[in-house]
């Protein structure tokens, strides 16, 4: 199958088999996580709070971990985080065990997670293109894709079976596991991706800096959608992430098996797109595709708004899931083939501070409107915000023409 095609190459397969089971622990915990804090608060402010902590940080780092990525040998930097990462949520899982885990102890330890996804997140990005050929960015970007689907699928439903069975310390324990599995995939690779720039003499960090800025802003598709999607993802995921366990538990009275089910659903619509985005060898037409995607996704918001049942947010659900994952897919893909890869780390971190820097006030916001009037305005006006956004940003020649 041609969209398997970049596992051919063995230091992709590697990172890729790696990250797979990392993001597998990822979807324990975040169920897990959700649902301690719905539990032991009761308050989807405090969910937003949780959030707030993790993106704060690495909002605030993004830039750094940008140059450090484009001096440093990339496979390192994600190592490193893999270890830091295990730690942490290890003792989450040992401090949750012994009774002890209190809400102060997770806003840390989501803090020290959005530090470390502040150089992980660039260095993932740019090692792509130099362990797999350009013909191959479509499928190693959607494999990548499909392995972050796929344990969305798997993770909601095992991680509510872990939290019905074990409770919260088990997940947070196999979640600190995958982490360390992954650093382990990474040891055979660690020497490959050198420094960028070997033994040349370097310009200062701050020059760095600016040289990314100045090549965004002087690329229109660039600087519109990082600007545009700043606001999308304070209307899109804000919701998402913080009125979704009071959709399911307040709105429609179900349990936390529910709120698994719709998770995995989303994720399998993602791996739809993903198959099919990744048998292509290039995608065409991009600023239209990706922002349509964005248009029905922001429908679906809606309709999760609506849904007076789990099979209305099921199916909507499964769109939503398509519909994103194209929008990132096609992101991913430009960047990657239209950015110098000397500069890709930095301008990887720039697309994610601008696209998540009002974010934190949306995880907030959307807790504040969650408590204040409930789950269901929050989509309903999530989604109308989303679509108005997208047509925004089509609305210039730059987006709308790319391709």
């Amino acid at each position: 199958m041609t969209f398997l095609r970049a596992l051919h190459h063995r230091p992709f397969a590697l990172l890729w088999t790696g990250q797979t089971i990392s993001r597998l622990g990822d979807s324990l915990y975040r169920i897990a996580l959700a649902w301690w804090v719905l539990e032991e608060t009761g308050s989807a402010e405090a969910m937003g709070t949780v959030l707030l902590f993790a993106f704060a940080p690495m909002l605030f780092f993004l830039l750094i971990g940008g140059v450090v990525v484009d001096r440093l040998p990339r496979l390192r930097v994600m190592f490193a985080a893999d270890l830091i990462n295990g730690a942490v949520v290890g003792l989450l899982g040992v401090l949750a065990a012994a009774g002890r885990l209190r809400v102060e102890h997770v806003y840390a330890a989501s803090a020290v997670f959005g530090l470390a996804e502040a150089f992980f997140f660039p260095a993932y990005t740019a090692s792509i293109p130099q362990i797999v050929p350009p013909e191959s960015l479509p499928s190693a970007n959607s494999l990548t894709s499909l392995s972050w689907q796929l344990s969305g699928i798997v993770g909601p439903a095992l991680g509510a079976g872990v939290v019905a069975a074990a409770g919260a310390p088990a997940a947070f324990a196999l979640d600190s596991v995958s982490f360390f599995v992954s650093a382990m995939f990474l040891v055979p690779i660690l020497r490959l991706l050198a420094a960028p720039r070997g033994s040349q003499a370097k310009p200062s960090g701050l020059a760095d800096m600016r040289q990314g800025l100045s090549l965004v802003l002087s690329t229109p598709w660039l600087w519109v959608s990082i600007g545009v999607f700043a606001f999308i993802n304070v209307t899109d995921a804000g919701p998402r992430n913080v009125a979704l366990p009071f959709l399911v538990h307040d709105s429609l009275g179900l349990e936390v098996d529910a709120l698994g089910l719709v998770s995995g659903i989303t994720a399998a619509g993602s791996v739809l797109s993903a198959i099919y985005l990744g048998r292509k060898q290039r995608l065409r037409r991009r600023g239209l595709l990706a922002y349509g995607g964005v248009i029905v996704g922001g429908l679906m918001l809606m309709v999760y708004g609506l849904a007076p049942s789990i099979v209305w947010l099921a199916a909507a659900a499964v769109i939503y899931g398509m519909a994103f994952s194209t929008t990132g897919l096609v992101w991913t893909n430009t960047l990657q083939a239209m950015v110098p890869a000397e500069a890709l780390g930095r301008v990887s971190s720039i697309d994610a501070l601008g696209s998540f820097v009002l974010l934190p006030l949306g995880f907030y916001a959307a807790g504040v409107l969650t408590d204040s009037y409930g789950a269901s305005l929050t989509f309903l006006l999530g989604g109308a915000a989303t679509i108005v956004l997208a047509l925004l940003a089509l609305s210039h020649p730059g987006v709308r023409r790319l391709d």
